[in-house]
This record gives structure tokens, sequence and C-alpha cells, in this order.
């Protein structure tokens, strides 16, 4: 009898739920979002969704792919990095399907399996990655059998600098596509600051000198 891999993701803002098969066949792909009202996210109300919405979207997941959950024969789940309040209901949720179905559970560095969808997706053997999300930003491949790191960012990944740039220009969440769009309408060009040390990044001076103008 075939069996499928469900994945979990809770590693921010969206609880997600995938179900692939082992040559990397897509089934379903279902995602809960939380988006607050004001600010930027705060864990322990992103937490609480996740706890009240984890099994809804488990059942929507197998219900789009055709499978029961005796059909699933792996659980994967993120690890981390991410929100610590945050992942731990990922984990607790993989951890109860695992003890349930008798099934093997892996737990996955939240950024590699980025990568590696990606490699995935798009056929690619040996990738050199920059890595850009709200809390890393990375310049990474795969040597001696792992993902090492050549370089990364030595204060604020730039995910995390847009976020706070968008909070204290007063934009709600998300603020990325908010500034972006500002930025397309506006038409005039800023003079920023930015640092490289080798291949190491810096984003703090271009948030100061951002918050300044």
């Amino acid at each position: 009898m075939k069996k499928y891999c469900l994945g979990i993701e809770s590693t921010a803002h969206t609880f997600g739920i995938g179900i692939v098969d082992f040559e990397g066949k897509v089934y379903s792909l279902i995602n809960d979002i939380f988006i607050p009202e004001e600010g930027g996210l705060h864990p322990a109300l992103v937490r609480e969704q996740h706890l009240q919405n984890f099994k809804i979207v488990i059942d929507k997941a197998l219900k789009e792919s055709n499978l029961s959950i005796k059909d699933i024969g792996l659980i994967a789940f993120s690890q981390s990095p991410g929100l610590g309040p945050v992942l731990k209901i990922g984990a607790l949720v993989a951890r109860m399907l695992s003890q349930v179905l008798k099934i093997p559970l892996v737990g996955v560095n939240h950024c590699i399996a980025h990568i590696e969808i990606g490699r995935l997706m798009c056929k690619i053997d040996d990738p050199l990655t920059l890595y850009v999300s709200g809390g890393n930003t990375i310049v990474s491949a795969f040597e001696s059998d792992r993902y090492q790191i050549f370089g990364e960012t030595l204060d604020l990944a730039v995910g995390n600098m847009i976020d706070s740039f968008a909070r204290d220009a007063g934009l709600s969440h998300p603020g990325g596509p908010k500034i972006e769009k500002l930025a397309l309408n506006s038409g005039k060009y800023l003079e920023l600051p930015y640092t490289v040390k080798g291949m190491d990044l810096s984003f703090s001076g271009l948030y100061t000198a951002a918050k300044r103008l």
C-alpha cells in the first residue's frame, strides 16, 4: 500500500499542511494565515490561532488529496528557525500524529526546506542560494554533504528590516507589499547606504538612514 508524507509548517504567521509522495509529487497544500489587526506579529496570538485551527487544516489537506490519515507513513515538521511559541504548536501536533499513527517523525530545518523545495521544483542539482526571509539573509551552497553558509547578515535580516520600517512608517501588516507599491508609484530615487563585508551583509545602517528620511 502506497504511503505519503504529511508536512507541518508553523514557523511564523502560517500554519500549513502539505501532503506529498516520496517522489515529491504534491497532493495538497493548505494554509491558515494569521493576519494581525495592527502592528507586527504577536507570538502568543499566532500560537492561539494555530492551536485552534490545526485540525481543520489537516482535515482540509486530507480531503483535497483524497486520502485518509491511515495513508500517511511519515510526519515531517519545521523544527527551526522560527518563533518559539509557534514552532512548539507544530512540534506538538507532529509528535501527536506520529505517536497515534505509530509512524516515523522527522524534524526539518525551515531554511533548508525552502531551498530543497526550490531545487525540486526547478530540477537543480547544485544551487548557490541567496536565502532571504523575515528572519534570515544567507548565502549558502551544498558542500561536503551539507549546506554551508558562506555569508549572512551581521545584524538585521532583510525581511525584519522591511517589517520594522513599515511599522515605523505606520503601515499595516504585511508591510513589504505596501512599501513596494509606494516606491513604484513614487518615481523618486533616494540614496541609502548599505554595507558588504566579504560575503557578509549589514542592514542596520540602511534601516537607520531610512527612518531619518
